[in-house]
């Protein structure tokens, strides 16, 4: 019997049990396992991680009534399949658009359509048009934030214990958003930069805050850096749209430029932002914001920069 067959087999009996199987009875009802005892647990184990790798919750429960006690395997449908949301015939067809034109890595959407009842036909127009970086903590994430998990992680060398609101795929990366238990106030997390696994307690474990905006800030907001107030003078003629983009400039002079003030906690980032009004921005302060440009305009030209505007 082919592995396909077998693991499809096993999927089978732990949907469709009223209980859950210890790995004695599982051996006995699918065909294809080894009969010596140590092969046969080796094997299993390789088919359980395989499963559970392609998102497959197998649940380990305690049998009733069993002395000694034992524990046995099912997977819970409520676990498996997935909710019905209730949309309807548009929302059906606007959710098929938006799958085939952004895709998870190389996960197609036909399943998932299948499953939520649409109709998912290939033409010669469902081509990507972008492609969303995935991470196997998502599904823990999403999860944790639908069942309302705790969870908890390592991150910048601190232990995390975090009510999670939501996730945000924003500029390339993942971020979480969520209510941190040891600082007592909403926090955002880049998963990338969480080092290891990412861990969920029992479902139900808090209560729903008011919906957060998630990630909405500024890429020179978005660091490790200390954060420093900056202050950059643009020139009259961008004025306009820095108010428009940025918001109420903390200076306004005669000659109709303005002074923006910002939070800067990644440095790279708001220079380059700087950049794009060219010769109409300074660099006001702090100072080591301000040497940072004359530095580096100075290293572009290969000449000293100390007479630089910036």
């Amino acid at each position: 019997m082919a592995k396909l067959e077998r693991l499809l087999n096993l999927m089978a009996a732990l949907l469709e049990t009223e209980r859950p199987l210890t790995a004695d009875e599982l051996k006995r009802r699918i065909e294809g396992y080894p009969e010596a005892h140590a092969s046969f647990r080796r094997a299993f184990e390789r088919d359980k991680d395989d499963l559970r790798e392609m998102g497959v919750p197998i649940s380990l429960e305690p049998l009733p009534n069993t002395d000694p006690p034992q524990d046995g395997y099912r997977i819970r449908k409520a676990d498996y399949y997935m909710r019905d949301p209730g949309l309807a015939p548009d929302e059906l067809a606007a959710l098929h658009l938006a799958a085939n034109a952004i895709r998870v890595d190389t996960i197609a959407s036909a399943e998932a359509m299948r499953k939520l009842g649409g109709v998912s036909v290939p033409t010669a127009t469902d081509t990507a048009l972008a492609s969303v970086p995935t991470d196997p903590r998502l599904a823990t994430l999403f999860s944790a934030v639908g069942q309302r998990q705790v969870v908890r992680f390592r991150y910048k060398d601190e232990d995390r214990s975090v009510e999670p609101w939501r996730l945000d795929f924003m500029r390339g990366r993942w971020y979480l958003s969520g209510f941190d238990r040891g600082r007592q106030g909403e926090r955002h997390y880049r998963l990338d930069r969480i080092p290891g696994d990412i861990t969920a307690g029992p479902s139900g474990a808090f209560e729903r805050h008011a919906p957060s905006t998630g990630v909405r800030k500024q890429p020179w907001e978005l660091g490790d850096q200390p954060p420093r107030l900056a202050r950059l003078l643009i020139d009259a003629d961008h004025a306009s749209w820095a108010r428009h983009h940025i918001g109420q400039p903390a200076e306004e002079r005669e000659d109709g430029s303005v002074v923006l003030e910002v939070e800067v906690t990644n440095a790279e980032a708001f220079r380059g932002f700087a950049l794009t009004f060219l010769e109409h921005a300074e660099i006001l302060d702090p100072p080591d914001l301000r040497q940072d440009m004359i530095d580096w305009l100075a290293a572009l030209v290969g000449q000293g920069g100390t007479g630089a505007r910036q």
